[in-house]
């Protein structure tokens, strides 16, 4: 009897966690319902983009804010309104970017300018305009070109 109730128990469990992660649900906000540091952060480094969308996506236990801002500049940040992906089709403000990762592309592709930064589960990926993916470590060190 007390196998079943084990059973019971671990089958309701794993059902309860299986539809709260396929539970994804995105909501179209107003730019004054965003956190403060992710307000603060888009008045700090665009401040001449205006927010023309901003959505708050809940996909089981994870929430992020999706942001599109003039000049289509597309941003994202996490629970804790940390950035955690930034896009765009023209330059990023170096105040975006970690220095020791500007220096590195400003000497090894001085051509070049990053147009996209994702920050990673171990390390930081950037985009440059010629295409390439670079990846750094957390501090800003070069690992490799991402293929």
């Amino acid at each position: 009897m007390k196998k079943q109730n084990v059973f019971k128990t671990v089958f309701i469990a794993l059902t309860l966690m299986i539809s709260l992660a396929s539970c994804a649900n995105e909501e179209v906000i107003p730019a004054a319902k965003l956190p403060a540091e992710v307000q603060t952060y888009i008045s700090t480094h665009f401040p001449t983009h205006t927010i023309l969308q901003a959505v708050v996506d809940i996909d089981g236990f994870t929430k992020t804010y999706d942001i599109l801002l003039s000049d289509r500049v597309k941003l994202e940040f996490n629970r804790k309104g940390q950035v955690i992906d930034i896009d765009s089709e023209t330059a990023l403000p170096d105040s975006v970017i970690p220095e020791k990762i500007r220096q590195y592309v400003a000497a090894n592709y001085p051509a070049s300018v990053i147009v996209g930064w994702e920050l990673e589960d171990r390390h930081q990926q950037v985009k440059l305009n010629n295409g390439l993916d670079l990846e750094f470590t957390m501090s800003g060190d070069f690992l490799r070109i991402d293929a």
